[in-house]
Protein backbone atom coordinates (compact mmCIF):
# COMPACT_ATOMS: atom_id res chain seq x y z
CA UNK A 1 0.00 0.00 0.00
CA UNK A 2 1.26 3.48 -0.89
CA UNK A 3 1.25 5.27 2.49
CA UNK A 4 1.69 8.64 0.82
CA UNK A 5 -1.37 8.31 -1.41
CA UNK A 6 -4.02 11.00 -1.04
CA UNK A 7 -6.87 10.24 1.34
CA UNK A 8 -9.73 8.88 -0.77
CA UNK A 9 -12.36 7.95 1.82
CA UNK A 10 -10.20 7.64 4.90
CA UNK A 11 -10.10 9.38 8.24
CA UNK A 12 -11.69 12.79 8.55
CA UNK A 13 -9.97 14.74 11.32
CA UNK A 14 -11.24 17.78 13.15
CA UNK A 15 -9.26 20.82 12.06
CA UNK A 16 -7.54 22.73 13.56
CA UNK A 17 -6.00 19.72 15.28
CA UNK A 18 -5.64 21.51 18.61
CA UNK A 19 -7.69 24.24 20.27
CA UNK A 20 -4.61 26.39 20.85
CA UNK A 21 -1.06 26.17 19.52
CA UNK A 22 1.56 25.71 22.23
CA UNK A 23 3.86 28.72 22.02
CA UNK A 24 5.71 28.47 18.68
CA UNK A 25 5.51 24.71 18.32
CA UNK A 26 3.91 22.86 15.41
CA UNK A 27 1.31 20.19 16.00
CA UNK A 28 3.14 16.79 16.01
CA UNK A 29 0.53 15.28 13.69
CA UNK A 30 1.80 17.45 10.80
CA UNK A 31 5.00 15.40 10.47
CA UNK A 32 2.93 12.22 10.37
CA UNK A 33 0.66 13.64 7.69
CA UNK A 34 3.60 14.75 5.54
CA UNK A 35 4.97 11.20 5.67
CA UNK A 36 1.81 9.15 5.34
CA UNK A 37 -1.15 11.28 4.25
CA UNK A 38 0.03 14.57 2.72
CA UNK A 39 -3.43 15.24 1.23
CA UNK A 40 -5.85 14.56 4.05
CA UNK A 41 -9.51 15.10 4.75
CA UNK A 42 -10.45 17.53 7.55
CA UNK A 43 -13.60 18.87 9.17
CA UNK A 44 -13.74 22.58 9.98
CA UNK A 45 -15.78 24.06 12.88
CA UNK A 46 -18.04 25.77 10.32
CA UNK A 47 -18.95 24.98 6.73
CA UNK A 48 -18.14 21.29 6.60
CA UNK A 49 -15.20 19.30 5.23
CA UNK A 50 -12.16 20.28 3.19
CA UNK A 51 -8.82 18.98 2.00
CA UNK A 52 -5.55 19.80 3.79
CA UNK A 53 -2.17 19.95 2.02
CA UNK A 54 0.93 19.63 4.22
CA UNK A 55 3.87 19.00 1.87
CA UNK A 56 5.98 21.82 0.46
CA UNK A 57 5.57 21.15 -3.25
CA UNK A 58 1.82 20.53 -2.97
CA UNK A 59 1.33 23.73 -0.97
CA UNK A 60 3.41 25.69 -3.45
CA UNK A 61 1.50 24.27 -6.40
CA UNK A 62 -1.87 25.09 -4.85
CA UNK A 63 -0.92 28.68 -4.03
CA UNK A 64 0.26 29.21 -7.61
CA UNK A 65 -2.73 27.61 -9.35
CA UNK A 66 -5.14 30.21 -10.82
CA UNK A 67 -7.95 27.63 -10.82
CA UNK A 68 -8.04 27.77 -7.02
CA UNK A 69 -10.02 30.83 -5.99
CA UNK A 70 -10.03 33.01 -2.91
CA UNK A 71 -12.80 35.21 -4.25
CA UNK A 72 -15.16 32.22 -4.14
CA UNK A 73 -14.93 32.24 -0.33
CA UNK A 74 -16.37 35.76 0.01
CA UNK A 75 -19.80 35.76 1.70
CA UNK A 76 -19.98 31.99 1.06
CA UNK A 77 -20.69 29.22 3.55
CA UNK A 78 -17.43 27.42 2.86
CA UNK A 79 -15.33 25.41 5.35
CA UNK A 80 -13.78 27.85 7.81
CA UNK A 81 -12.47 28.19 11.36
CA UNK A 82 -14.80 30.95 12.49
CA UNK A 83 -18.51 31.64 12.44
CA UNK A 84 -18.25 34.79 10.33
CA UNK A 85 -18.32 34.61 6.57
CA UNK A 86 -15.35 36.19 4.81
CA UNK A 87 -15.90 39.82 3.91
CA UNK A 88 -15.70 42.56 2.83
CA UNK A 89 -14.07 41.96 -0.52
CA UNK A 90 -10.49 43.00 0.24
CA UNK A 91 -7.42 42.37 -1.89
CA UNK A 92 -6.62 39.19 0.06
CA UNK A 93 -9.87 37.69 -1.21
CA UNK A 94 -9.69 38.77 -4.83
CA UNK A 95 -8.82 36.86 -7.97
CA UNK A 96 -7.47 38.35 -11.20
CA UNK A 97 -8.14 40.70 -12.89
CA UNK A 98 -9.26 42.81 -9.90
CA UNK A 99 -6.46 41.48 -7.74
CA UNK A 100 -3.90 42.21 -10.45
CA UNK A 101 -5.14 45.80 -10.81
CA UNK A 102 -4.92 46.55 -7.09
CA UNK A 103 -1.66 44.71 -6.49
CA UNK A 104 0.02 46.64 -9.30
CA UNK A 105 -1.18 49.89 -7.77
CA UNK A 106 0.09 49.10 -4.26
CA UNK A 107 3.20 47.19 -5.24
CA UNK A 108 5.03 50.29 -6.46
CA UNK A 109 5.50 51.40 -2.84
CA UNK A 110 7.11 48.11 -1.80
CA UNK A 111 9.75 47.44 -4.42
CA UNK A 112 13.19 46.45 -3.19
CA UNK A 113 14.62 49.82 -4.23
CA UNK A 114 11.96 51.82 -2.38
CA UNK A 115 12.25 49.66 0.71
CA UNK A 116 16.04 50.04 0.83
CA UNK A 117 15.56 53.79 0.58
CA UNK A 118 13.60 53.55 3.83
CA UNK A 119 16.36 51.66 5.66
CA UNK A 120 18.23 54.70 7.05
CA UNK A 121 15.04 56.04 8.62
CA UNK A 122 14.18 52.60 10.05
CA UNK A 123 17.69 52.41 11.53
CA UNK A 124 17.20 55.78 13.23
CA UNK A 125 13.87 54.70 14.72
CA UNK A 126 15.33 51.39 15.91
CA UNK A 127 18.28 53.18 17.51
CA UNK A 128 16.00 55.60 19.35
CA UNK A 129 13.86 52.76 20.67
CA UNK A 130 16.90 50.78 21.80
CA UNK A 131 18.24 53.82 23.65
CA UNK A 132 14.88 54.32 25.34
CA UNK A 133 14.79 50.67 26.42
CA UNK A 134 18.37 50.84 27.74
CA UNK A 135 17.49 53.91 29.82
CA UNK A 136 14.82 51.95 31.72
CA UNK A 137 15.54 49.69 34.70
CA UNK A 138 15.96 46.02 33.85
CA UNK A 139 14.15 43.77 33.33
CA UNK A 140 12.16 45.41 30.56
CA UNK A 141 9.58 44.27 28.07
CA UNK A 142 11.31 44.26 24.69
CA UNK A 143 8.00 43.50 22.94
CA UNK A 144 6.27 46.64 24.21
CA UNK A 145 9.35 48.88 24.11
CA UNK A 146 10.92 47.80 20.83
CA UNK A 147 9.15 45.15 18.73
CA UNK A 148 5.78 46.91 18.52
CA UNK A 149 6.84 50.56 18.22
CA UNK A 150 9.36 49.92 15.43
CA UNK A 151 7.06 48.70 12.61
CA UNK A 152 4.20 50.82 13.95
CA UNK A 153 6.19 54.03 13.59
CA UNK A 154 7.46 52.94 10.17
CA UNK A 155 4.02 52.16 8.71
CA UNK A 156 2.56 55.32 10.27
CA UNK A 157 5.19 57.45 8.55
CA UNK A 158 4.77 55.59 5.27
CA UNK A 159 0.99 55.84 5.19
CA UNK A 160 0.68 59.20 6.91
CA UNK A 161 -1.15 57.93 9.99
CA UNK A 162 -0.55 59.86 13.23
CA UNK A 163 1.58 57.71 15.55
CA UNK A 164 -0.19 59.44 18.44
CA UNK A 165 -3.35 57.55 17.37
CA UNK A 166 -1.72 54.14 17.82
CA UNK A 167 -3.94 53.19 20.76
CA UNK A 168 -6.98 53.80 18.55
CA UNK A 169 -5.93 51.71 15.57
CA UNK A 170 -4.07 49.08 17.62
CA UNK A 171 -7.32 47.92 19.22
CA UNK A 172 -8.93 47.46 15.82
CA UNK A 173 -5.84 45.93 14.26
CA UNK A 174 -5.63 43.39 17.07
CA UNK A 175 -9.24 42.45 16.40
CA UNK A 176 -8.47 41.83 12.72
CA UNK A 177 -5.59 39.53 13.64
CA UNK A 178 -7.49 37.76 16.42
CA UNK A 179 -10.75 37.38 14.50
CA UNK A 180 -11.00 33.64 15.16
CA UNK A 181 -10.59 34.06 18.92
CA UNK A 182 -13.05 36.91 19.57
CA UNK A 183 -16.82 36.83 20.00
CA UNK A 184 -18.46 38.07 16.81
CA UNK A 185 -20.00 41.13 18.49
CA UNK A 186 -16.68 42.26 19.94
CA UNK A 187 -14.88 41.72 16.64
CA UNK A 188 -17.52 43.67 14.72
CA UNK A 189 -17.41 46.53 17.19
CA UNK A 190 -13.62 46.89 17.21
CA UNK A 191 -13.29 46.41 13.45
CA UNK A 192 -16.06 48.94 12.85
CA UNK A 193 -14.23 51.56 14.90
CA UNK A 194 -11.05 50.94 12.92
CA UNK A 195 -12.87 51.30 9.60
CA UNK A 196 -14.50 54.53 10.80
CA UNK A 197 -11.05 55.82 11.82
CA UNK A 198 -9.65 55.04 8.37
CA UNK A 199 -12.60 56.74 6.67
CA UNK A 200 -11.90 59.85 8.75
CA UNK A 201 -8.24 59.81 7.66
CA UNK A 202 -9.30 59.47 4.02
CA UNK A 203 -11.62 62.47 4.41
CA UNK A 204 -8.75 64.47 5.92
CA UNK A 205 -6.47 63.64 2.96
CA UNK A 206 -9.17 64.69 0.53
CA UNK A 207 -9.49 68.01 2.29
CA UNK A 208 -5.76 68.50 2.80
CA UNK A 209 -3.43 66.30 0.71
CA UNK A 210 0.03 65.50 2.08
CA UNK A 211 3.11 63.62 0.88
CA UNK A 212 2.24 60.12 2.02
CA UNK A 213 0.91 56.83 0.69
CA UNK A 214 -2.64 57.39 1.90
CA UNK A 215 -2.84 60.62 -0.09
CA UNK A 216 -1.54 58.75 -3.16
CA UNK A 217 -4.29 56.13 -2.73
CA UNK A 218 -6.93 58.85 -2.39
CA UNK A 219 -5.57 60.45 -5.58
CA UNK A 220 -5.78 57.09 -7.37
CA UNK A 221 -9.39 56.84 -6.25
CA UNK A 222 -10.56 60.38 -6.97
CA UNK A 223 -8.44 61.55 -9.88
CA UNK A 224 -7.48 58.39 -11.74
CA UNK A 225 -10.58 56.24 -11.09
CA UNK A 226 -8.38 53.22 -10.32
CA UNK A 227 -10.16 52.34 -7.06
CA UNK A 228 -13.68 52.42 -5.76
CA UNK A 229 -14.37 53.72 -2.26
CA UNK A 230 -14.63 50.28 -0.64
CA UNK A 231 -11.36 49.22 -2.23
CA UNK A 232 -9.68 52.36 -0.96
CA UNK A 233 -10.83 51.65 2.60
CA UNK A 234 -9.95 47.96 2.35
CA UNK A 235 -6.43 48.58 1.04
CA UNK A 236 -5.77 51.20 3.71
CA UNK A 237 -7.00 48.77 6.35
CA UNK A 238 -4.77 45.95 5.13
CA UNK A 239 -1.70 48.20 4.89
CA UNK A 240 -2.14 49.69 8.35
CA UNK A 241 -2.97 46.40 10.07
CA UNK A 242 -0.62 44.07 8.24
CA UNK A 243 2.10 46.71 8.13
CA UNK A 244 2.80 46.53 11.84
CA UNK A 245 1.01 43.59 13.54
CA UNK A 246 2.71 40.66 11.83
CA UNK A 247 6.16 42.30 11.71
CA UNK A 248 6.00 43.24 15.38
CA UNK A 249 5.13 39.66 16.26
CA UNK A 250 7.96 38.32 14.11
CA UNK A 251 10.51 40.64 15.73
CA UNK A 252 9.50 39.41 19.19
CA UNK A 253 9.46 35.79 18.01
CA UNK A 254 12.95 36.20 16.52
CA UNK A 255 14.35 37.61 19.75
CA UNK A 256 12.72 34.88 21.82
CA UNK A 257 13.90 32.11 19.49
CA UNK A 258 17.50 33.33 19.36
CA UNK A 259 17.65 33.69 23.13
CA UNK A 260 16.35 30.13 23.42
CA UNK A 261 19.13 28.97 21.04
CA UNK A 262 22.30 30.50 22.50
CA UNK A 263 24.55 28.58 20.11
CA UNK A 264 22.88 30.23 17.12
CA UNK A 265 22.89 33.62 18.83
CA UNK A 266 26.64 33.25 19.42
CA UNK A 267 27.18 32.52 15.71
CA UNK A 268 25.23 35.64 14.83
CA UNK A 269 27.17 37.81 17.27
CA UNK A 270 30.45 36.50 15.85
CA UNK A 271 29.46 37.08 12.21
CA UNK A 272 26.98 39.85 11.48
CA UNK A 273 27.11 38.89 7.83
CA UNK A 274 24.83 36.00 8.75
CA UNK A 275 21.93 38.24 9.76
CA UNK A 276 20.19 38.24 6.39
CA UNK A 277 20.21 34.44 6.20
CA UNK A 278 19.26 34.21 9.88
CA UNK A 279 16.12 36.26 9.24
CA UNK A 280 15.01 33.81 6.53
CA UNK A 281 15.75 30.82 8.74
CA UNK A 282 13.87 32.36 11.66
CA UNK A 283 10.88 33.01 9.42
CA UNK A 284 10.97 29.39 8.26
CA UNK A 285 11.51 27.98 11.72
CA UNK A 286 8.79 29.98 13.48
CA UNK A 287 6.26 30.49 10.73
CA UNK A 288 3.45 32.99 11.11
CA UNK A 289 0.15 32.45 12.80
CA UNK A 290 -1.45 29.05 12.55
CA UNK A 291 0.05 28.35 9.13
CA UNK A 292 -3.37 28.17 7.46
CA UNK A 293 -5.87 30.92 6.75
CA UNK A 294 -8.90 30.74 4.49
CA UNK A 295 -9.86 28.02 2.04
CA UNK A 296 -9.12 27.95 -1.66
CA UNK A 297 -12.04 26.81 -3.83
CA UNK A 298 -11.50 24.72 -6.95
CA UNK A 299 -13.25 26.43 -9.86
CA UNK A 300 -12.73 23.36 -12.05
CA UNK A 301 -11.07 19.95 -11.57
CA UNK A 302 -7.46 20.47 -10.44
CA UNK A 303 -4.75 17.82 -10.03
CA UNK A 304 -2.10 18.37 -7.34
CA UNK A 305 0.14 15.73 -5.81
CA UNK A 306 -1.54 12.93 -7.72
CA UNK A 307 -5.02 13.84 -6.46
CA UNK A 308 -7.81 15.44 -8.49
CA UNK A 309 -9.83 18.02 -6.57
CA UNK A 310 -13.32 18.33 -7.95
CA UNK A 311 -14.98 21.62 -8.84
CA UNK A 312 -16.31 23.35 -5.73
CA UNK A 313 -14.12 21.50 -3.24
CA UNK A 314 -12.34 23.50 -0.54
CA UNK A 315 -8.59 23.20 0.02
CA UNK A 316 -6.47 24.44 2.92
CA UNK A 317 -2.69 24.72 2.65
CA UNK A 318 -0.48 24.56 5.74
CA UNK A 319 2.52 26.79 5.05
CA UNK A 320 4.13 26.13 8.44
CA UNK A 321 4.06 22.41 7.70
CA UNK A 322 5.52 23.09 4.25
CA UNK A 323 8.40 24.96 5.91
CA UNK A 324 9.21 21.77 7.85
CA UNK A 325 9.09 19.41 4.87
CA UNK A 326 12.04 17.04 5.26
CA UNK A 327 12.29 16.63 1.51
CA UNK A 328 13.11 20.33 1.11
CA UNK A 329 14.79 21.34 4.39
CA UNK A 330 17.30 18.97 5.96
CA UNK A 331 16.74 18.50 9.69
CA UNK A 332 13.91 21.06 9.63
CA UNK A 333 13.31 20.93 13.39
CA UNK A 334 16.81 22.31 13.97
CA UNK A 335 17.36 26.07 13.90
CA UNK A 336 20.39 26.67 11.67
CA UNK A 337 21.07 30.31 10.83
CA UNK A 338 23.57 29.17 8.20
CA UNK A 339 20.83 27.36 6.29
CA UNK A 340 19.79 28.66 2.87
CA UNK A 341 16.13 29.08 3.77
CA UNK A 342 15.10 31.80 1.34
CA UNK A 343 12.63 29.38 -0.25
CA UNK A 344 10.45 29.37 2.89
CA UNK A 345 6.77 30.11 2.40
CA UNK A 346 6.04 32.21 5.47
CA UNK A 347 5.14 35.08 3.15
CA UNK A 348 3.05 32.82 0.94
CA UNK A 349 3.53 32.15 -2.76
CA UNK A 350 1.97 33.03 -6.08
CA UNK A 351 -0.21 36.06 -6.73
CA UNK A 352 -0.97 36.50 -3.02
CA UNK A 353 2.68 36.54 -1.96
CA UNK A 354 2.87 39.14 0.82
CA UNK A 355 3.21 42.63 -0.64
CA UNK A 356 5.06 43.80 2.46
CA UNK A 357 7.60 40.97 2.49
CA UNK A 358 10.49 43.24 1.44
CA UNK A 359 9.61 45.81 4.10
CA UNK A 360 9.11 43.22 6.84
CA UNK A 361 12.39 41.48 6.02
CA UNK A 362 14.30 44.77 6.07
CA UNK A 363 12.74 45.72 9.41
CA UNK A 364 13.65 42.32 10.87
CA UNK A 365 17.25 42.77 9.69
CA UNK A 366 17.48 46.24 11.21
CA UNK A 367 15.85 45.09 14.46
CA UNK A 368 18.34 42.26 14.98
CA UNK A 369 21.34 44.38 13.99
CA UNK A 370 20.30 47.11 16.42
CA UNK A 371 19.68 44.78 19.34
CA UNK A 372 22.96 42.92 18.80
CA UNK A 373 24.87 46.21 18.73
CA UNK A 374 23.11 47.83 21.67
CA UNK A 375 22.67 44.85 24.03
CA UNK A 376 25.63 42.45 23.97
CA UNK A 377 24.32 40.68 27.10
CA UNK A 378 20.64 40.52 26.18
CA UNK A 379 18.94 37.58 27.95
CA UNK A 380 15.49 36.35 28.88
CA UNK A 381 14.35 37.43 32.33
CA UNK A 382 13.02 34.18 33.79
CA UNK A 383 11.40 31.18 32.15
CA UNK A 384 8.47 30.90 29.77
CA UNK A 385 6.00 31.19 32.65
CA UNK A 386 6.86 34.89 32.80
CA UNK A 387 5.70 35.35 29.18
CA UNK A 388 2.12 36.06 28.12
CA UNK A 389 1.39 34.30 24.84
CA UNK A 390 -1.04 34.90 22.02
CA UNK A 391 -2.19 32.38 19.44
CA UNK A 392 -4.59 33.09 16.60
CA UNK A 393 -5.20 32.47 12.95
CA UNK A 394 -2.76 35.13 11.75
CA UNK A 395 -0.30 35.76 14.58
CA UNK A 396 1.21 33.79 17.44
CA UNK A 397 4.00 34.49 19.87
CA UNK A 398 4.81 36.33 23.11
CA UNK A 399 2.65 39.35 23.88
CA UNK A 400 5.23 40.26 26.51
CA UNK A 401 8.92 39.36 26.52
CA UNK A 402 10.79 40.35 29.70
CA UNK A 403 14.54 40.66 29.12
CA UNK A 404 17.67 41.83 30.91
CA UNK A 405 20.74 43.44 29.38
Amino acid sequence: MDMTAPNKKGTVRDFPFVDQIDKLELEPILAELRREEPISRVRLPYGGEAWLLTRYHDVRAALADPRLSRAATVHADVPRRHEMLVGPEGIMYMDPPNHTRLRKLIGKAFTKRRVEALRPRVEVIAGELADELAAKPAPGDVAASFSWPLPTRVICELLGVPYADRAIFREGADAMMLADTLPHEEFANRAGKLIAYIRDLIAQRRAKPTEDMLTALVHARDNEDRLDENELVSISLVLLTGGHETTATQITNSIYTLLRHPDQLARLRADRGMIRGAVDELLRFMGTGSGHHEALIAMEPVEIGGHVFEKGEAIFVHVNSANYDEEVFENPETLDIGRKASSHMSFGHGIHYCLGAQLATMELNVALETLLDRFPRLALAGDDDAIRWRASLLTRGPETLPVTW
